[in-house]
């Protein structure tokens, strides 16, 4: 096809076949860009993000880090049989 496309580039001289097909190259990404991909994107399920899980011992009431204030941190319990006295490493937000 591209070899297709190079040999009917109406120019002889390869740097003006370089410029046209750097120009259908440039037109078609625009094309797609703009017409194509906000024509298909309600179909397609990248916003449908679901995470489950079959473990019955997942914690399941973990807030989101939108959901919390700024500067806060979510307490985590050690592992069971873990005997850690060191306090929760906190971040920055």
């Amino acid at each position: 096809m591209y070899s297709w496309i190079w040999r009917h580039i109406p120019f002889r001289q390869w740097p003006l076949k370089a410029l046209v097909s750097a120009a259908l190259i440039a037109g078609v990404g625009a094309l797609l860009w703009y017409e194509v991909f906000p024509a298909v994107e309600p179909i397609l399920p990248f916003d449908d993000v679901q995470v489950e899980t079959n473990d019955p011992g997942a914690d399941t009431s973990v807030e989101s880090p939108a959901a919390r204030p700024s500067g806060s941190t979510i307490p985590r319990s050690p592992a069971p049989g873990a005997t850690s006295t060191t306090p929760p490493m906190v971040l920055p937000s």
